[in-house]
């Protein structure tokens, strides 16, 4: 079935960055810059093939990898460590554009659960997430983002699924949809979930139908837009389970279909920080840490 075109919202439009379609290493990067600098969210998608070459053929890998370095030769599946070092390229280069430095500079870290951070930078977060050969990521100064992507073809069905993804508002709405309707206003529900549970940091832990979304607009929201992913969110908010609104403005989503065949949600949370627009990584990391993580990213 055809996707259309997605209604927008205005606001949730000028409050995320849509997801930009980055080939490699050279990107283009200026719409990441721009998003930072405007919204003070950025995210990016990418395929695993388009970092083939930087992940075979450059020089400077292990800087690049920094602490991956030693996971990645130890990988020997080859498969597996060719997807390890693209994903972790395009978080360091997504990341480097953001903030206007090198990628090789940032110390890329992890926590428990595997979510990926910059050390020294507290300010930032990141989200990383694939599905079959697409990568996104994004990155936000504002406070927490969770993205997450699933093929747009993916059928979800509603009468087995509904309990367990939906809240008794959303079961209402989707059983007065047409089958088709029903599936893919479900895929939309269930990115936009995950891409909330996982700027929480909570993941699969969290009910799903603890919280919700309008599924009114559901198929403008999955609708495609050009090969360039350029599409925007349409209007949705946090519902509690009953319907009514769960949060006052804090948060912004947005669902995206990129590629033509793949949808990417984004959840971005404003918390109040400092509203600076300077971003550059010399101006939030501390100098004396900053020199010390260089240091200790230097090949030997």
């Amino acid at each position: 079935m055809p996707m259309e075109e997605p209604r927008c919202d205005a606001v949730q439009r000028e409050r995320i960055t849509a997801p930009v379609h980055v080939t490699g290493p050279a990107g283009p990067w200026e719409a990441v810059r721009e998003g930072m600098a405007r919204r003070g969210n950025a995210s990016v998608h990418t395929t695993w093939g388009e970092w083939l070459t930087a992940a075979l053929a450059e020089p400077a890998l292990r800087p690049l990898l920094g602490r991956d370095w030693q996971r990645y030769r130890h990988t020997t599946d080859p498969t597996i460590r060719f997807r390890f070092v693209a994903s972790r390229l395009a978080v360091r280069y997504t990341a480097a554009a953001a903030l206007g430095t090198d990628p090789a500079k940032l110390d890329l870290s992890y926590k428990p659960g595997g979510r990926p951070y910059l050390r020294g930078l507290d300010q930032i977060d990141l989200s990383l997430t694939h599905t079959d050969e697409l990568i996104a990521v994004g990155i936000s100064r504002n406070g927490r983002i969770g993205i997450d992507t699933e093929p747009a073809d993916r059928r979800l069905a509603f009468s087995l699924l509904q309990n367990q993804v939906c809240t008794e508002a959303e079961r209402a709405e989707l059983a007065a949809l047409p089958e088709a309707e029903q599936s893919a206003g479900m895929l939309r529900l269930w990115t936009l979930k995950e891409a909330y549970t996982k700027a929480l940091g909570q993941g699969l832990r969290m009910g799903f139908s603890e919280f919700g979304f309008a599924t009114r607009g559901a198929t403008g929201a999955t609708g495609a837009t050009s090969g360039s992913g350029s599409g925007h969110a349409a209007d949705t908010g946090l519902l509690a389970p009953d319907g009514t609104p769960a949060a006052h403005g804090e948060w912004a989503f947005g669902t995206y279909p990129v590629l033509g065949r793949y949808l990417v949600s984004i959840a971005c949370h404003d918390a109040g920080l400092d509203p600076s627009r300077d971003t550059a990584v010399s101006t939030m990391l501390d100098e004396g840490f900053f020199a010390m993580v260089s240091g200790l990213l230097d090949p030997v």
